[in-house]
């Protein structure tokens, strides 16, 4: 007979996972692969006390890995577009520009807004880190600025992006899992993202004059420019790809077809224009791109991508999933919440609960979807008994699920950048002034009821009880 389980027991995966999980990258050195595993054990030793059997305990870990099947097959599409748009010449094209053009007094704060801008456009952030972010470690890199800093920037203004677009998968299910609208939910979020962005971006313009402090190393940027110049044909022509990308994006064609069509694509530019033949660009796609120039800097940062490149990926993102499976199932999450819910009577402590357990199932599963999901599912109707719009409740699970996953070492979205950019997590999110900013935001609108929007929903006869993953506020 299954039975409530108890905050003692809740605690426990919770507590395994951040205790291996904080050994593995202190002391082990081994990622998180080992601790997320010893999560599930843990979870599942404590649904077999509370009276789940196996079948149902398997049955909970498919169910959450089935939910992340749509990313899994983008992000190995994703693979195959950055091999194929470096072979192609279109991201050497726009990092040999981009050192030609960008000056180093404006370039950090730069990154931010054009990433950001392209993040909009194609309501992706994770496309946006591994398109334009790439580039931009490569110039950044020529010019002399730290790669932490710079992948900081990209991977500010990508989740700024994708806050924001209307074409975002997140930025979609954070409205329906609150049951509020896309657009009220868009237009509440920018009385957090924008103030964000904008003290980031300040912050960015601040930390760039310091680390530049006028010089720049132009052998350096010579090199890398003679470099690209001998091993790829670049012409502005070849910017039309991301100009194409962008336009099927603008005209909601669906992303899986429409990433997987521009990816190939760039195999055929790879062939056409700069004389790659089937096999290599076969190989390109799977393995992703190689190539010896002779610098450094630019073989360290272009020979990347391909299918293969993004399993270390796709393997955290399943494991992480598998076990948000088991503590949604279970309800472990539920059970740990349940005492602080009661005790809500204001919407100040209403908000910062939000977002602290937003923050504890991205830190305990390292998974976006879960970390929107879980907690939304959860507060609703007690949004819904205090009067409280829920637009309030899908800006702060965006703001904590969607950005703040990645100051989690050990979230996808971190592991993407880190195996993306070349950059270890570690030095970068010390840089990503965008996502520590935008839930402490939140809070602050909470603290002083500012934005906070109110709103009468129909009196819930058993709100008391658990509906649709929620629970009831007394």
């Amino acid at each position: 007979m299954k039975r409530q389980v108890s905050i003692g027991l809740a605690l426990l995966p919770i507590l395994a996972l951040m205790a291996a999980g904080a050994a593995s990258i202190s002391i082990w050195k081994a990622g998180m692969f080992i601790p997320l595993m010893i999560g599930i054990i843990v979870t599942v030793i404590v649904g077999v006390i509370s009276g789940y059997k196996w079948d149902e305990l398997q049955d909970m870990m498919v169910n959450g890995v089935s939910k992340a099947m749509p990313a899994i097959f983008i992000l190995l599409v994703i693979g195959m577009i950055v091999g194929t748009w470096i072979s192609s010449g279109v991201i050497p094209t726009m990092i040999y520009y981009g050192l030609s053009f960008i000056h180093p007094s404006f370039f950090v704060p730069a990154v931010a807004v054009v990433t950001g801008i392209v993040a909009i456009t194609l309501g992706s952030s994770f496309t946006s880190i591994a398109t334009i972010g790439l580039a931009f470690m490569v110039i950044g890199e020529g010019m002399g600025f730290s790669p932490g800093l710079i992948a900081g920037a990209v991977i500010s203004g990508a989740f700024f992006g994708d806050k924001l677009s209307p074409l975002s998968d997140t930025t979609n299910i954070a409205p329906a899992m609150a049951d509020t609208d896309l657009f009220s939910h868009v237009r509440h979020m920018l009385w957090d993202t924008i103030p964000a962005f904008i003290i980031a971006v300040a912050l960015y313009a601040l930390v760039g004059t310091r680390t530049v402090e006028g010089s720049v190393d132009t052998a350096n940027i010579d090199m890398i420019l003679t470099g690209i110049q001998n091993s790829f044909i670049i012409h502005p022509l070849l910017l039309l790809l991301p100009v194409l990308t962008i336009f099927l994006m603008i005209k909601k064609l669906p992303a899986l077809p429409t990433l997987l069509f521009v990816g190939i694509i760039g195999g055929i530019i790879s062939i056409v224009v700069q004389g790659e033949t089937i096999s290599s660009m076969v190989n390109t796609m799977t393995n992703g791109f190689h190539t010896e120039s002779g610098v450094k800097a630019v073989d360290s940062l272009l020979n990347r991508g391909g299918l293969v490149s993004m399993l270390n990926t796709i393997g955290l993102l399943t494991i992480a999933t598998a076990l948000g499976g088991l503590l949604e199932g279970t309800c472990i999450f539920q059970a740990l919440v349940r005492p602080v819910v009661s005790r809500i009577k204001t919407s100040s402590s209403l908000i910062a609960t939000t977002i602290a357990s937003t923050f504890l199932v991205a830190f305990a599963s390292g998974a976006q979807f879960l970390a929107i999901i879980l907690p939304t599912r959860t507060f609703v109707q007690t949004y819904k008994d205090m009067n409280i719009d829920t637009k309030n409740l899908s800006r702060c699970v965006e703001a904590a699920g969607t950005v703040g996953i990645t100051l989690v070492p050990w979230g996808v979205p971190a592991v993407f950048a880190a195996n993306m950019l070349g950059v270890s997590a570690e030095q970068f999110i010390p840089y990503i002034f965008f996502a520590f900013l935008v839930p402490l935001i939140n809070i602050l609108y909470g603290i002083t009821g500012w934005t906070i929007v109110k709103k009468e929903y129909p009196v819930n006869s058993n709100r008391d009880q658990v509906t649709a993953g929620g629970i009831g506020h007394e």
